[in-house]
This record gives structure tokens, sequence and C-alpha cells, in this order.
């Protein structure tokens, strides 16, 4: 019977139990606790890094910056929201200024925040890189030799056979290299491993770990993302001054990074439910828009429809809301036109009753020939109700019986203070109303086409029968987003893998025994105790059986034997 001879690093003829179960995992051992008195500077900073690169330290610092992440979601933050910072502070004095001390209310840039996020990364750094290179090392080496008591195993069995020694291992290689195990010669026995993928599993859960910290850095520094309202007819460019509101990363060039695209709105459409309890329930939102990349780029036309961005050269342009713009036309005493314009109204509900502002800031004299401004409240209703039926409340979203309620001020609007102001309200406090033949604040309700007078020859307004539908787009660019995607579903993959396949080695050991009859020995050792190793060993032992078929003996019949646990099979 020929023998192999090879170093018991890889192929020792025998191991211990405990060399048989070494590698079975990269999972780093944890270290003892240190002796404080004889740690040098050297030491200490050793200790140091084998903790902070321990996995478990990096499960903590993972749960530190889900728990860090919580107040980003619960409380106004100054990246997003200026405004609602303002109101928080001024509703709340005293968690206020608290919150402000404690980075609160910029969590995702705050130093705290940071911290956790870059030990983090290092943490996960220092895990995968020796983890990685000691997984090399085990798949350009061999699975160990068989223990010198297989039986103590927790899968275990045996039995006679009258087939030769050496026979019998070679099926058994044979069996095993066609159920896709490592295995090789060891000896008088046969090692073999399975299982490889959970590591890879779990190595890869790891580095698409890294991967979405990377990707989400990068995005959070680089990305932009800014609201535009674009009436039909209407056109935008992607350059910052266009934009009514942006903000971007901090290491965001505005001069380097916005693609050059620009793109017309050409037309919305949207149909609603007529019928039937989702009466008024949305059916199409639909934006017509010719679009062009680059300064040159040739025209093109699409349509961006809800969830189905527009995608120029990675930025995103989605579809989110619409409403109605009224085109007016104010006249001076003398019937000059001074005004002609086309005004966006806020919707204020889901039929879509609107308010705005009508502004009339430069070109208009009053009867007496004196410079002044024009204001008017607006109130816009796309299905009015019919008079003395309601209040001007829309009963339907869809443009079937407009109307246009205004109140008329003059004077001063306060815009050239250089203040900012809302475009959908009027700074009344330096303005008057005008008064109707009883004395009261003139108001009107117009259908398209109509005109309401201003007492003593002060001009009119006419609610032009065009009324446009306007659209707000979001323009956003998140440059991170497919990296953070291609990990996740790395990483859930990964997870899986390490969850789901387990990680064994199997021993066949044939020997001849005392009365010249071979003795077969059969036994499995995972990574952690299974129900299925047992059965998969029992599997096994039947593709095997019929190569090694148990020795007859009068008492007992020759049936196959059965993976059973240590202590059983010990007995046995």
């Amino acid at each position: 019977m020929s023998k192999t001879h090879t170093p018991a690093s890889s192929e020792g003829s025998e191991t211990t139990e405990q060399e048989a179960g070494a590698q079975l995992s990269t999972a780093p051992v944890e270290d003892q606790a240190p002796n404080l008195p004889r740690l040098g500077v050297v030491g200490w900073v050793r200790w140091f890094w084998r903790q902070l690169t321990s996995m478990r330290v990096a499960l903590i610092l993972l749960f530190l910056l889900s728990l860090g992440a919580i107040p980003g979601s619960l409380i106004p933050q100054a990246g997003t929201d200026p405004l609602k910072v303002t109101d928080f502070q001024k509703a709340h004095t005293t968690l206020g200024p608290l919150y402000e001390k404690l980075g609160l209310f910029h969590v995702y840039s705050s130093v705290w925040f940071s911290a956790i996020y870059i030990l983090l990364f290092i943490s996960l750094i220092g895990c995968i890189v020796p983890r990685t290179w000691q997984f090399v090392g085990q798949l350009r080496g061999r699975p160990p030799g068989a223990p010198k008591r297989l039986d103590r195993l927790p899968a275990y069995a045996t039995w006679r056979t009258e087939a030769d020694p050496e026979q019998v291992r070679t099926a058994a290689l044979a069996m095993l290299k066609k159920r896709r195990y490592r295995a090789h010669p060891a000896g008088n026995a046969v090692a073999a491993e399975k299982g490889y993928l959970r590591e890879v599993g779990n190595l890869a859960f790891h580095i698409a770990l890294i991967v979405m910290l990377v990707a989400f850095a990068w995005g959070q520094l680089f990305k932009f993302e800014g609201g535009k309202l674009v009436i039909e007819g209407d056109g935008f460019a992607n350059v910052l001054p266009q934009y009514d509101d942006f903000k971007s990363g901090n290491l965001f060039d505005s001069d380097r990074d916005l693609s050059p695209f620009s793109f017309t709105l050409d037309k919305f459409t949207a149909t609603y439910a007529r019928t039937g309890p989702e009466k008024g329930t949305p059916r199409t939102f639909e934006a017509d828009v010719s679009y062009s990349q680059g300064a040159d780029g040739k025209a093109k036309k699409t349509v961006i429809k809800s969830n189905h961005p527009l995608d120029i050269d990675g930025t995103k342009i989605f579809l989110n809301g619409h409403g109605y713009a009224v085109n007016v036309t104010v006249r001076d005493g003398k019937g000059k036109t001074v005004s002609q314009q086309t005004v966006p109204m806020l919707p204020i509900d889901s039929n879509i009753s609107s308010q705005g502002a009508i502004k009339v800031m430069d070109g208009y004299r009053n009867a007496k020939g004196e410079k002044e401004q024009l204001g008017f409240s607006a109130w816009f209703v796309p299905t009015f109700a019919g008079a003395g039926k309601g209040t001007m409340f829309s009963q339907f979203p869809a443009l079937d019986f407009p109307v246009l309620a205004l109140n008329a001020t003059h004077g001063d609007l306060g815009v050239d203070a250089g203040l900012p102001q809302n475009v959908y309200q009027l700074d009344s406090s330096h303005m008057k109303a005008f008064k109707d033949s009883k004395g009261k604040a003139l108001k009107s309700r117009l259908l398209p086409g109509e005109t309401m007078k201003l007492p003593d020859g002060a001009g009119s307004i006419t609610f032009d029968k065009d009324v446009k539908e306007w659209v707000t787009f979001q323009i956003s660019h998140q440059p991170g987003d497919t990296w953070a995607l291609g990990g996740a579903v790395a990483a859930i993959f990964g997870l899986a893998g390490s969850l789901f396949i387990q990680r064994r080695r199997v021993w066949v050991r044939a020997v001849e025994g005392p009365d010249g009859v071979t003795v077969v020995e059969m036994a499995g050792l995972g990574r952690s105790e299974s129900a299925k190793l047992p059965e998969e060993l029992g599997n096994l032992i039947d593709q095997l059986h019929p190569q090694a078929p148990t020795a007859p003996d009068p008492t007992k019949t020759s049936e196959p034997p059965t993976a059973v646990p240590a202590a059983e099979g010990a007995e046995k």
C-alpha cells in the first residue's frame, strides 16, 4: 500500500482535535485583557488597534452610527431646511441653544457623527485586510489531516469492509471531489473541506459596507439638489441663478459640477378620476418637454412622468408638483397696459384651490398721475361650485369652471427695501384697499375674459382666458447612488452566504484491523453545531458504501452505517 508523505502543516497524517478545527473561520481570536503594568506605549497602541479592528467594536460603531442618524431624521437640519431650524429655535428657547452646541441641527456634518463614521471605516478596513490575507492563505493550503480520535468529532460513523484500505481511500477521494469538496490524501486518511463561500460571503458583506460608506460620503460631499417652478411655454437652463432653491455638498463646485443642459416645458397633462369613491384622485401626470444637452446640443423631445425622471448626464429631473397660473392684464385709468403677466398660484388642498399675489411694481400711475404700486390678493379655483353654493374652494382639480377672486390694494409693496418677500403673499403694511361704492373693500369674482374696474378711474385688471399650468421640477445629482446600490445588493448576498452556507470538514480513514479486515471511519466537523452535518455525512456514507460494503457478520446485517453524534459514535 502506497503512502503519501506531506508536511504536517498541510497534510499531516494525524492531528489533534484542536488542529483539525483550526482555520474553519478567519475571525480573529479575541485578545486577553492586557497586563496593565507591563504594557509600554507600543503595547498600548497595539492593544487599542486590536480592539478598534475587532468585529465587536465594528458592530458597536455601526449601532452608534444608526443611533446618531435618528436626530437627523427627527430634528430640522440646517442644510435641508434652514427656515424650520429658525422656527424651531424660536419656539424652543431652551432646547434650541443646547441642540446647537451638540450639533443636532447639522448632524451629518457634526464632529461626533464624523468621528463615528471615520472610526467605523477604519475598523472595517482593519477587520477585512488581515482576514482576507488569512483566507487567501487557506485557499492556497490544504485541509488538515485527520485527528487521531475521529470518534470525538460531532458526526461520526465506522464499519468494517473486506475492500483494501487503499481502494477505499481512492474511492473516497473521487467521491468527495465529485461532491465539490477540496480533498487530498493525508496519510492513512482522506481530508476534505467544503463551504469556502461562507467566508467569501462574510468578506463580501464587510467590503460592501465599506463601499456603501464611501458612496454615502462621496454623495454627501459632491451632491446637489434644487427646485424650479416652470410654467407651460417657459424653460430652464442648468445654471445656479435659475434655481428657486438650491443646496449642495461641501465640495460641490457650481462652475465645474453643473452639467450643461436646458429644457422647455411644452405642455403638462393631468387627468383625474371623475366618479366613484376615488373622485379627484390623480390618474396621469405627464410633462412634455424639449431638452438639449450641452451648449450646442440638438433639441430632443421626451415625457417626464411621476417616478420616471429624465436623466441627463447623471442629473435626474423629477416631476414634483403642479398647479395653475393665471394670465392677467393690468391697465391704468387711461387704458394703457402697464402689466401683462402670468402668475403662478399656490395650491392649498387636493382639489387645487389656490392662493397667490399679483404685484404691479413699475409703470403704473394713479388718476392723479402719481407713481404708485398695485397689489391684488388672489384666490383661484379650477372648478367653482357656483354663486351662493359655498366659499371659494374648488370642487374638482381639473379646469372645469375656473374662477379668480381678487382683493385690490394700492400703495407701497415694500419691494424697494431690498428685503426678500414671499411671491405668493402681499406685504400690506404700506398698502390701502380700494373701496367700492358702499365704502367696503373692493372685491370681485372673475370668469376668464372678465374685467375688474378699479374705482375713481384708477384702472382695471382683466382675467385673461388662457389659464396655464405650472410644474415644479426637482433637479438632483447624487454621484454615489449607483455605488451605494451595488454595495447594498452585494451586502445582502454576502450576508445570506455567511448565514446559510456552512464551512465543514470531512475525513475518511481506512486502515487494516488486527484481524486483517479493513476498518473505515468517517467523521465530520463544522464551524458550529448543525443538525445537517450528520445528515450530510450519512449521504456521503451512502455513496461510499457500495465501493466498501460492510464485511459479512453472522450476527448483523450488512446495512450501511449511519452517521451519529460523537458520543453515540464512540459507543458504536
